[in-house]
């Protein structure tokens, strides 16, 4: 057999190898990364009796101006009516990503929020060797990346009535529930300041008419009130996350991960661009520190990066979460 005669199955193998690559990049760039899909699940963290609160969970749009489809279809979503929208940031993924956050979410102006902050509000997407995702979580390069007007995104959302809850604390009464609300800033760029977490919430409670401290005119009796203890967090580092259990969170919102945004069936994330373990990359779990829990919803997102613009068996989500009463 002739040297080329033994060389050709292997020739014909890396054809046929890098034409399946091809095939998948295509796919996940020109179908699965607009294959828009609505998560649902529920999480019983309501005290027994109080109504179900409807929670939508919107992350990482990495909005920029022309992307149409994903703005029609995120706005399609306040047909949902849901009690309470949560938004885990990274919003912009443009310099003029703005407008075409305006046109996602319009829609759910006077629907109760809330929001805080990820990277790409504040720095635009830079060409990245995808690789260097798998040395550890990817590190921003502020010196190089273009500003992003997140003084306007901020603006705006708080426009909307939206609760900024960027290393910050707030109330809301949904449905009977009173929710106390935490956030803090992104912690992937250390712009997180987790310690300012338990004086917000002492300030909180402090103007609170049904806090302990409260007197009420004569001497009634204080009313009942269901009360359910929410952390907000863009990058679901370790660190933040104990904390938040720590800080009393039953319910814990985060994006950041994009699920992975290249997963391989039947496996999962390869890479979580933080240091939260793969299983939990994506969906609802619980999340246990110092004998306590919370459960945890990590968004798989809805966008990319322009430079990236590609997934693979991680479809772009919304999350519908259903706080229920628990037994």
């Amino acid at each position: 057999m002739s040297r080329g005669s033994a060389l050709r199955p292997v020739g014909v193998a890396l054809a046929t190898l890098a034409g399946a690559g091809a095939a998948a990049f295509a796919y996940g760039s020109l179908v699965e990364r607009r294959a828009f899909t609505l998560r649902e699940v529920s999480a019983p963290v309501l005290p027994a009796g109080a109504q179900p609160i409807r929670v939508l969970h919107l992350s990482d749009l990495h909005m920029a101006p022309w992307q149409r489809d994903k703005q029609e279809w995120v706005s399609s979503l306040a047909r949902l009516q849901p009690d309470l929208v949560v938004d885990t940031g990274d919003n912009l993924g443009h310099e003029d990503g703005i407008a075409g956050v305006r046109a996602a979410l319009d829609a759910f102006r006077g629907i109760p929020g809330v929001f805080v902050h990820g990277s790409n509000d504040y720095f635009g997407p830079q060409l990245k060797n995808p690789l260097k995702y798998f040395t550890g979580p990817s590190k921003r390069n502020t010196s190089t990346a273009p500003r992003l007007d997140d003084a306007a995104l901020t603006a705006y959302l708080r426009d909307l009535g939206w609760l900024d809850l960027n290393n910050a604390a707030g109330a809301l009464d949904i449905r009977g529930t009173h929710l106390e609300l935490f956030g803090v800033n992104d912690p992937h760029i250390r712009y997180d300041r987790v310690e300012a977490i338990p004086g917000a919430l002492d300030e909180l409670r402090e103007n609170d008419p049904y806090s302990d401290d409260a007197t009420w005119l004569d001497d009634e009796p204080r009313p009942e009130r269901p009360t359910v203890t929410i952390g907000v967090v863009h990058a679901p580092y370790r660190r933040v996350l104990d904390a938040f259990v720590t800080y009393g969170a039953e319910m814990i919102f985060a994006g950041h991960t994009h699920g992975g945004q290249v997963c391989v069936p039947g496996f999962g994330a390869l890479v979580a661009n933080c240091d939260i373990p793969r299983s939990q990359a994506k969906g609802l779990s619980l999340w246990r520190h110092a004998f306590r829990s919370a459960y945890l919803n990590v968004s798989a997102g809805l966008g990319t990066s322009i430079y990236a613009p590609v997934r693979f068996a991680c479809r772009p989500e919304a999350t519908l979460v259903t706080l229920t009463a628990s037994e």
